[in-house]
């Protein structure tokens, strides 16, 4: 890159490579100045903050890098966008019922998260879903409004429905949806001990079959839900118990992340034929429930695969509630409540993941002199005479010469024919000479396949203050691609391609996925590292499962959190602060007792003081440095 492309770079172009409009949904941008901004509607207006800003606010707060920052108007804004998405398609098409969303808990169990959604939500009786009893125990204390929905899925024992039960006697709007013939009995068996009627639900094994990552546990395989004749088993349970009056929501649920609309569409239509039959039967039903499955737009394209969608969120509403009002319009039955469950697309936008880069390592040749040193081995000469002939007319051929003649040398190294310092000056001539073949690639009519994937491999590799392990496990356990970018200096032109490596001593704890306009690619345009200067990364949509499906891996705990909000005049308020986890925390997680270890460590520096290895002020000095550490944050500091 030559001074004149640097200087006529925008920030806009930086807009257009990471393609943050496509995948921001409006939340994100960059500004002017080159930094990426938070953009947070308000009345009629969205008023915008930097990132940057922002984290000039939480380093005056003591928090350091990396940071979960958590940005409250987009709890509010997601919330407010899918009610008034059903509200609008509800209208539009005469639909006679009503909408209630039902936030599943499992998909952020932060109490701060969850408390928010019961707030924003309060007015639209948005509710919560929960599939334990710790969940459960959750929603029956944050939820204030008595007209919002408790689904409750998964297994239930005793406990459980007992809970629900006295939920139910205090007002709550408790269902229980019903995975197994056991559970059937257990609810009749329980709802007679608390002369309580409960709210009955069944979910429903559809064989419609849907796209992306969790296609697998849509159709006849999926994990969980009633066959047909399970749940003829369970009405007529229920009839028998005289309890069928109670058997109010139909739950269907096809999997997370759905990317074609038509799928969701189609899973719809065949619920509503279970819906007719189970009306026919008696079953007085209410509501149906479609589960979650609502995507987001990971990658930014707009596609089928699994880290998009086709279809947006006003789209989805439409085509549900069209679906349903067609199939049962055709039968004259009343409209149910629709319930959806809806997590991944209320509350992954509203987090990022922030942190900086610490090192990088590079795949640059050294100086290569403009001379062969004297005295050189035939095979070291036989590569450098090889770099010399190098010509876009015949790079495959010049690519097989290079790595030739590099093993040759390599062989000569460990039968002694080459040293150390030979064999360095080989390895340098290889790299260079892979260099020259990358450069002129782009003048190849056609690419071969073999030298397709050579820029990936000399690619830079940024060294993050993070774990993948930690801060975004589906990343690693998935291959989720998130969104990543740099949050500044966007109005430089970023002249490196690299990957991400986080601290961890493993081979996965990297990101080499990264989301963009054209779709996923294997490396990140990044700036150059400036000394002395901090360079800072951002992971964007990581708002969903990813904080608590994190792991201790070499035991890095949990990061510092913030959440903050974003007023009408552009100010911020810091609304919630959380310091993450110090080593201390992490080693009592895995069974260490910190106080235990310290004594054991003093003891151990005290017997140096007698044995004369170290003074008494060196050993004061150990023992300092070794509690602070164990107040420590987990994570790099400066």
């Amino acid at each position: 890159m030559n001074d004149s492309e640097a200087q006529n770079w925008s920030a806009r172009q930086s807009s257009e490579l990471y393609g943050v409009e496509e995948w921001g949904g409006g939340y994100f941008g960059v500004n002017a100045d080159g930094n990426v901004e938070v953009r947070a509607p308000g009345n009629g207006d969205r008023v915008a903050v930097a990132l940057t800003d922002i984290i000039d606010g939480l380093q005056q707060r003591g928090l350091d890098m990396p940071v979960l920052l958590r940005i409250e108007n987009l709890v509010d804004s997601r919330i407010t966008i899918l009610n008034e998405s059903f509200a609008e398609a509800i209208k539009t098409t005469g639909y006679q019922g009503q909408y209630r969303g039902a936030f599943p808990i499992k998909v952020n169990q932060q109490s701060h998260i969850v408390e928010e959604i019961a707030r924003f939500g309060e007015r639209y009786n948005h509710g919560l879903e929960a599939g334990s009893k710790a969940e459960l125990m959750i929603a029956m204390s944050v939820l204030q409004n008595r007209e919002s929905l408790i689904v409750c899925n998964g297994y239930k024992d005793e406990e459980f429905i007992d809970l629900g039960l006295q939920a139910r006697k205090l007002g709550f709007k408790c269902i229980f949806v019903l995975e197994t013939l056991a559970e059937v009995r257990l609810v009749i068996e329980r709802s007679r001990a608390h002369k309580v009627d409960p709210i009955i639900g069944v979910r429903l094994k559809l064989s419609t079959k849907v796209e992306g990552h969790w296609a697998e546990d849509s159709g006849d395989r999926s994990l969980f839900g009633l066959t047909t004749n399970q749940l003829v088993e369970i009405i007529d349970e229920l009839r028998e118990a005289e309890l069928l009056h109670c058997l109010e929501l139909l739950h269907f649920h096809l999997g997370s992340q759905i990317p074609n609309i038509r799928s969701i569409r189609a899973g719809v239509l065949e619920a509503c034929r279970y819906y007719i039959e189970m009306v026919a039967e008696g079953a007085p039903l209410r509501y149906i429930d479609l589960g979650g499955g609502l995507a987001i737009d990971y990658d930014g394209t707009s596609s089928v695969s699994g880290h998009s969608r086709n279809y947006s969120v006003q789209e989805y509403c439409v085509d549900v509630v069209e679906a349903l009002a067609q199939q049962l319009n055709a039968h004259n039955l009343p409209h149910p409540t629709i319930v959806t469950e809806s997590g991944r697309a209320t509350v992954a936008h509203t987090s990022v993941l922030l942190f900086n880069v610490l090192d990088v390592g590079h795949f640059e040749p050294g100086p290569v002199p403009s001379d062969l040193p004297e005295n050189m081995h035939e095979q070291i000469s036989n590569l450098w005479y090889t770099l010399k002939a190098i010509n876009v007319d015949k790079l495959q051929e010049s690519y097989n010469d290079v790595i030739y003649y590099r093993d040759q040398v390599r062989d000569c190294f460990f039968r002694g024919e080459v040293n150390l310092r030979d064999r360095a000056f080989a390895e340098n001539l290889c790299l260079a000479g892979l260099q020259q073949i990358v450069a002129l690639l782009p003048k190849m009519k056609r690419i071969p396949p073999e030298l397709e994937e050579l820029p990936e491999q000399l690619a830079d590799i940024y060294y993050g203050n993070f774990s993948v392990f930690q801060s975004l496990p589906d990343s690693w356990a998935i291959n989720q691609v998130f969104p990543v970018m740099p949050i500044h200096r966007l109005n430089e032109k970023p002249s490196r391609q690299a990957t991400i490596a986080d601290l961890t001593c493993d081979c996965d704890g990297k990101l080499d996925s990264f989301a963009g306009p054209e779709g996923e690619t294997k490396t990140l345009s990044l700036h150059s590292i400036k000394e002395g200067e901090e360079y800072y990364l951002g992971v964007f949509l990581v708002g969903a499962y990813q904080e608590t499906l994190g792991d201790l891996h070499n035991l890095f705990g949990d990061t510092n959190v913030a959440s903050v909000r974003i007023n009408a005049d552009g100010t911020l308020d810091f609304v919630h602060e959380l310091h993450g986890d110090s080593i201390a925390d992490v080693l009592s997680y895995v069974e260490y007792d910190p106080q235990s270890m310290f004594r054991q460590f003093r003891m151990a520096a005290e017997q140096a003081v007698r044995d004369g290895r170290i003074s008494v002020s060196e050993r004061q000095s150990m023992l300092a440095a070794y509690s602070e550490s164990l107040r420590g944050y987990t994570y790099f500091e400066r």
